[in-house]
């Protein structure tokens, strides 16, 4: 490994953009400990990435999962440079008093309760080190609305208020930062735009300046509302 490789902690990294970064920084050295739900997908991951990377079948949902994994990644690698919570689901389009109520709690579970059994159980022993930089991915619907998604814009709105909240919490040296990915065509997108989501770049493209883009991250970002520009 180079003598400057990052320790990654990624979510949802089965498909989408968590598989495209977790590429990203494997190609490019770094140590990735990732947890997604599918357990064939996380089989076939630890195949094809042995250690010293680290996959683990986690829902983030669970807080006892999350604080097990965390416990064999600290073992394992100590905590982590960077911490990418990326996990997410995404409704069906519907207008909100149409939405099941069990689906809009699992965006909830996910999308909120996740980011929080992440931090609560990575982000002390970065604070201990007084080093490392947390990325909550948010979205464009964490800064606007549109109908239809208000389930989805509710979980990123407030991934906004808790990640700003948060860098005001960590001690000198760190950063938390909420992040806008941009539009990129994934199972998400597709679920919520359709066909019109194949007209943005694939989660891949976006990943080459996505990578460097996070890697660039550091203290003097802290609590900053920043996004990587996509393109069609």
């Amino acid at each position: 490994m180079p003598t400057d490789a990052k320790t990654i902690v990624l979510t949802g990294v089965s498909r989408g953009l968590g598989l495209a970064m977790a590429e990203g920084l494997i190609e490019r050295g770094h140590v990735v400990c990732g947890s997604a739900r599918d357990k064939a997908a996380i089989a076939a991951l630890r195949k094809r990435w042995p250690s010293p990377h680290r996959f683990r079948a986690v829902d983030v949902a669970d807080d006892k999962a999350v604080r097990d994994w965390a416990a064999d990644v600290r073992e394992a690698v100590g905590a982590p440079d960077l911490l990418l919570n990326n996990a997410a689901l995404m409704n069906e389009p519907a207008p909100l008093w149409k939405v099941p109520p069990d689906e809009f709690a699992r965006l909830m579970d996910v999308n909120i309760r996740g980011v929080y059994h992440v931090i609560r159980h990575f982000v002390p022993a970065m604070v201990k080190r007084r080093r490392g930089v947390i990325v909550n991915f948010s979205s464009g619907w964490g800064r606007s609305t549109d109908r239809d998604v208000a389930p989805y814009c509710a979980t990123k709105w407030a991934i906004e208020g808790l990640t700003r909240s948060l860098a005001q919490e960590l001690p000198k040296g760190m950063a938390a930062v909420p992040l806008n990915p941009g539009v990129i065509n994934t199972d998400m997108l597709r679920t919520a735009w359709g066909r019109e989501a194949t007209s943005y770049q694939t989660p891949e493209a976006w990943a080459k300046s996505a990578v460097p883009f996070l890697l660039s991250l550091s203290a003097k970002d802290n609590g900053q509302p920043l996004a990587v520009r996509s393109s069609r």
